[in-house]
């Protein structure tokens, strides 16, 4: 079996990942940051018959020592550790460089270093900005209208130039708004699901107008896979979408239409982002990551967006996931 590890296993998309490694038979090793209760994250919540062939590591992304030990005797690295709450990175812009640029450096050296076979670092649609044209490919301008984007913006460079420099193995996946079951309520979808989940017909939200290309969760673990496996993606950046665009306030209307709720929605002053900061249009072009691995996103499209969204509100909806939640409280 190849060892494959994963950064940020602990997370919403790292989860899901190691799952899928898990269930394709890789041997898998959980990278999660530490922490003095132990825990896993999301890892946690998996049956325990997927927990037991895990090999879990805890410590921190941003120590080149713990990265590199966790890091011996694997063979390919998907590298998803990283801050990304965007309003946070106001706050904190440095914890963003520390984790999100020198944590990408630690893992690039430490591949290096180690003759790792191939790492698959993760890199965001936010660093594109406002598209200046739709579908956004990857050549498109990459804008850091944010703090989180401009970390990203660096950490994709520091993965490029260990390519050109010293020929590391290294493909850059761009994954467009992911969603699905264990995000956290920062993102717009479970804010809405768990504020209707919990009987609250008035939902407090920001920005309606902005539109996002959304990609269920399974697309972007198969999109992870598929890179893996591809020789003709080294040194490439490519863009994991749906390559269907749709509104804040028409996703809002769908999953209120799907829980079978009345809402009405009250402007939160403090969910609206800097008004240059916010990224107003986001459609992605998925031609390339088709063209060179064959990857074919399976909920793309209104009706795919339909049947994503649905399995996302069952699972918000089962009252022990949602106790985890506070619809009530905006988590920055």
């Amino acid at each position: 079996m190849t060892k494959v590890l994963v950064t940020g296993a602990d997370g919403f998309i790292g989860s899901h990942l190691t799952e899928k490694l898990l269930s394709e038979g890789y041997d898998v090793r959980a990278f999660c940051l530490y922490n003095s209760n132990g825990s896993w994250g999301w890892l946690d919540s998996l049956p325990h018959e997927v927990k037991s062939n895990l090999d879990v590591v805890l410590g921190d992304i941003r120590d080149p020592l713990c990265v590199r030990s966790a890091m011996k005797n694997c063979d390919v690295v998907y590298h998803l550790a990283a801050l990304i709450a965007i309003p946070y990175s106001y706050i904190a812009p440095s914890s963003y460089v520390d984790t999100n640029i020198h944590g990408t450096l630690n893992v690039l050296q430490a591949a290096r270093e180690l003759n790792v076979s191939r790492v698959v670092h993760t890199s965001t649609s936010e660093t594109y900005g406002t598209a200046q044209y739709v579908p956004i490919d990857e050549k498109h301008p990459q804008v850091g209208q944010s703090p989180y984007a401009a970390s990203k913006i660096g950490a994709d460079q520091i993965a490029l130039s260990y390519w050109r420099s010293f020929e590391t193995p290294v493909s850059v996946l761009r994954p467009f708004n992911t969603y699905g079951p264990r995000q956290s309520s920062r993102a717009v979808i479970p804010t809405i699901i768990t504020q209707i989940a919990s009987g609250n017909h008035q939902l407090r939200l920001g920005s309606l107008s902005p539109t996002r290309d959304f990609n269920f969760v399974e697309d972007t673990c198969n999109a992870f896979l598929s890179v893996a496996s591809c020789d003709t993606s080294l040194g490439q950046v490519l863009n994991s979408a749906s390559s269907f665009e749709v509104s804040i306030g028409e996703t809002v209307n769908m999953i209120a239409n799907i829980m079978g709720s009345d809402v009405e929605i009250i402007e939160d002053t403090s969910r609206l982002r800097p008004k240059d900061s916010e990224v107003n249009r986001l459609f992605g072009d998925n031609t390339l990551l088709r063209s060179l691995t064959g990857w074919q996103p399976s909920y793309s499209g209104l009706e795919g967006f339909r049947r994503g969204l649905s399995i996302t509100i069952d699972w918000f909806s089962d009252p022990t996931n949602l106790r985890q939640y506070r619809p009530g409280i905006y988590a920055v």
